[in-house]
């Protein structure tokens, strides 16, 4: 079963992170939209924070794992929110299972596929978690990992998923060996032909390519009632880079 957190009471609201991340990431907006008379779920998906660990992994196998906590919590109509790969993830359940499904909110993912481009963070990460001597401290990792990633808010992401295994040796939450064998799975595209008929809004930001004007045919294609709105100031990241435009965007559509 997936791990979660569970904040508020009310309408239930699910929330799925991007790769790499975890469903905390998510927690001061989570309590912002508790406070809006939402049940926010926050997850981990498989792989990551502290969910299970799989050899396998997809975005059928991620679909499905949603289902299972779904039905385990008596979900049954909800709102669903995902970003970068957990948006994926949400277009695929949301074509998949489209009746449970309220509302779909897709943050700064589009449907077509995408090249791989992970691979100095992935790298970083691998050499980061075999050197000793680094694995001692949070200050130490964040030094070794810079030699790979320079910019400050990339490592503070990645570096959250740092945790103690025992007094003075920091490890990994996420299963680093499972999505680097399996990191094709990331980019690619919706299925051919899958649709949602529900409404749904999809944010980017204003400093990102992943949903470029040439990418919104195929996302009405797919999504015929959906809105696409644009979070100025923000990249990848919208939802932490203007966590406020991000907000009212979102509420104002739920």
């Amino acid at each position: 079963m997936l791990h979660s957190n569970i904040i508020g009471e009310g309408e239930p609201l699910i929330i799925l992170h991007g790769f790499l991340g975890m469903g905390d990431n998510w927690k001061t907006l989570a309590k912002q939209f508790a406070g809006d008379g939402f049940q926010v779920h926050l997850i981990d998906q498989r792989n990551h924070g502290r969910s299970f660990h799989s050899d396998a992994f997809s975005y059928e196998l991620m679909v499905e794992d949603l289902k299972s906590y779904c039905e385990e919590n008596s979900l049954k109509n909800f709102c669903l929110l995902g970003h970068s790969m957990g948006g994926k993830v949400a277009m695929l359940y949301a074509t998949t299972y489209p009746d449970m499904v309220e509302k779909l909110i897709i943050a700064d993912i589009g449907v077509k596929q995408y090249p791989q481009h992970h691979q100095i963070i992935l790298k970083g990460l691998t050499v980061l978690s075999n050197d000793a001597q680094a694995m001692t401290s949070r200050s130490g990792a964040d030094d070794f990992l810079s030699k790979y990633i320079i910019d400050d808010g990339t490592r503070m992401f990645l570096l959250k998923n740092l945790y103690w295994k025992e007094k003075g040796v920091l490890g990994f939450r996420m299963n680093l060996k499972a999505l680097i064998e399996n990191i094709e799975q990331i980019g690619k595209a919706l299925p051919e032909g899958a649709s949602y008929e529900g409404e749904a809004l999809f944010l980017r930001g204003d400093k990102s390519n992943y949903i470029l004007d040439e990418d919104e045919k195929g996302l009405y294609n797919a999504f015929a009632k959906a809105q696409l709105s644009t979070i100025s100031n923000a990249g990848h990241w919208l939802h932490a880079e203007n966590p406020k435009d991000f907000y009212k965007e979102v509420i104002n559509f739920l």
